[in-house]
């Protein structure tokens, strides 16, 4: 039985490093990665893929980026959102913004609001953007939201696996993560989601994926035996 790939997760990994190895600024490998995430989005559209989730700038970017960095990167996720929006409607996308952006600046995270309630509608495709995301943040949020809802105070003791799913940020599962990078940990990325994804590492830094890069790992994904637990 071939596998279904209906829901891919990627981690946008190696920017810098592949500025640096063509001796450029890391703007510059930024750059490349946001041209090759619009490709690589189109790439799964024509693969049949009816959601992806891409890791984009986490917690510990926040914590352990330069100011100047920071600052070039929030500017360069602005203008993909604002540049986003017209295929997204035209293409009927979904966006979804997954993460705390009470951490980023207003601009930000006033061009996450907008494009999200434009394409709000969309029914062809999900793209989950995760911005000052981490899932461990992600599970704290969940936990607090419990104790505010006082689940555990109001005279019920106990919660479920399904009420935490669909009380997390992200409460779909991806069947496939890949990650870019040539690194093989998983850097807090949907700590809960992603308990039976498969995983597939690859040795390139993100701008350098192709799409047949995309195409090898779906063939893998789709011939693998997955057992749940089996």
């Amino acid at each position: 039985m071939v596998n279904k790939l209906t829901h891919l997760a990627i981690i946008v990994d190696g920017n810098r490093r592949y500025a640096r190895n063509r001796g450029e600024a890391d703007s510059q490998g930024h750059y490349a990665g946001a041209l090759k995430l619009e490709k690589f989005l189109r790439w799964t559209k024509s693969e049949g893929i009816r959601e992806v989730t891409a890791y984009v700038l986490s917690t510990e970017n926040l914590k352990n980026r330069s100011f100047i960095e920071l600052r070039s990167l929030y500017k360069l996720i602005c203008k993909f959102l604002e540049d986003y929006i017209g295929d997204a409607i035209k293409e009927g996308v979904k966006v979804r913004i997954i993460g705390d952006m009470s951490l980023v600046p207003d601009k930000l995270r006033k061009a996450a609001e907008k494009i999200q309630e434009i394409t709000k509608d969309g029914e062809k495709y999900t793209l989950n953007l995760c911005l000052a995301y981490g899932g461990r943040l992600e599970i704290t949020a969940m936990v607090n939201k419990f104790l505010r809802q006082q689940y555990w105070y109001g005279g019920k003791k106990e919660v479920t696996e399904e009420q935490i799913g669909n009380s997390l940020w992200l409460t779909s599962e991806p069947e496939l993560i890949i990650r870019t990078g040539a690194a093989s940990r998983t850097s807090n990325f949907l700590l809960w989601q992603t308990a039976y994804s498969e995983w597939i590492f690859l040795d390139k830094m993100f701008p350098d994926i192709t799409q047949k890069d995309l195409k090898e790992c779906i063939k893998k994904f789709e011939a693998l035996e997955r057992r749940f637990g089996k």
